[in-house]
């Protein structure tokens, strides 16, 4: 019998463990890479400077839940691990390409004085911001689909670009577009001046793209993947989900408009949590849909770990999440209100 902790079973604790280390990584580095795009739409160097002076407190801090989270999907679903990063494995390295080069243009730029190394560093930070929020769209719309999964959980695609199919390049788009809704907004917070003025122009142009995007999205999903809303036909309750989701989106113009701007970054952070939370909702408790036939598909309970291991890393995590969440909120306190350039400055 499978051992249960408050009602519900280890690979379903370590299910949500994961889905909520994975929403406070997107929610915390998705602005940071929403900032990032932007870069390239800031033309004087005080400006750059200021915007990347903004994220440069926080932006390694960020990444420690991306590499909590990769431990915590190993750990506990190591079936799961193994296949899903052996059959995205471009995307991947493509994501780890891009996180290095953007890492190295946020501590290079300032480095030396010439201005073709200012701007070449810019359009690494920019280009690399852009392509990791895009490419993590496009594992998720993997994630969503499908992939080619076959016996013994080998993957058996046939193209080295297969995961770049039209439905993966929307839910990238879309992605994209929310960070850099989320990015503009923490930006605001940030600024002051010609470049406040600047971003609440360009807030408003991310949010329009985003809401089309989203509406397509969700259409596409509807109509070409059914298998997501299968649960909520079963379970009606479940439409609370998607109702948050859209009341999410719907709260974030109105409070900027409102200059409320922290309660719109509050939003669009509920906006990235609930969206996740509808993804574990559509998927659960699959972890991986197999388009070969659905036998071999991947569930919570093949892929985990054994029970005394998840019970014994449950506790890990019991201790281990109020340390991260303390010295996250610690960091954000220290450098929070506008950004003023000194020397010590990027």
């Amino acid at each position: 019998m499978m051992e249960t902790l408050f009602g519900l079973d280890y690979p379903t604790w370590w299910y949500l463990v994961i889905g909520g280390l994975f929403s406070g990584y997107a929610i915390l580095d998705g602005f940071d890479f929403g900032a990032g795009a932007w870069h390239l739409f800031f033309k004087k160097e005080k400006s750059r400077r200021i915007a990347l002076n903004a994220v440069g407190p926080v932006w390694d801090g960020n990444e420690v839940w991306l590499v909590i989270g990769g431990g915590a999907l190993f750990a506990g679903f190591p079936v799961m691990y193994a296949t899903f990063f052996s059959a995205l494995y471009v995307p991947f390295m493509l994501f780890l390409l891009f996180i290095i080069f953007r890492a190295i243009a946020i501590e290079f730029r300032g480095k030396e004085p010439m201005q073709w190394w200012k701007n070449l560093w810019d359009v690494s930070y920019s280009v690399s911001s852009i392509m990791l929020a895009f490419l993590l769209g496009v594992v998720l719309g993997n994630l969503l689909q499908g992939i080619a999964v076959g016996p013994k959980y080998l993957y058996q695609g046939s193209g080295f670009f297969e995961f770049l199919n039209p439905y993966a390049l929307l839910v990238g788009a879309t992605t994209l577009s929310l960070f850099m809704a989320h990015g503009a907004i923490y930006l605001l917070l940030k600024t002051e001046g010609r470049l406040f003025a600047k971003l609440t122009i360009l807030l408003k142009k991310a949010m329009i793209v985003f809401m089309v995007l989203f509406g397509v999205t969700t259409l596409y999903t509807l109509l070409y993947i059914p298998h997501l809303s299968d649960d909520f036909s079963e379970h009606p309750i479940l439409f609370l989900v998607p109702l948050l989701v859209f009341l999410s989106i719907a709260n974030v113009p109105r409070l900027a408009a409102k200059r409320r701007f922290k309660l719109a970054f509050f939003f669009t952070s509920l906006t990235i949590a609930f969206s996740l939370v509808l993804v574990a909702v559509e998927l659960y408790p699959t972890l991986l849909i197999s388009t070969v036939a659905p036998e071999h598909s991947i569930d919570i309970y093949e892929a985990a770990a054994s029970s005394k291991s998840l019970e014994i890393m449950l506790t890990i995590v019991a201790i281990g999440t109020p340390l991260v969440l303390g010295y996250t909120i610690f960091v954000y306190r220290t450098f929070k209100g506008k950004v003023k350039l000194d020397e010590t400055s990027y």
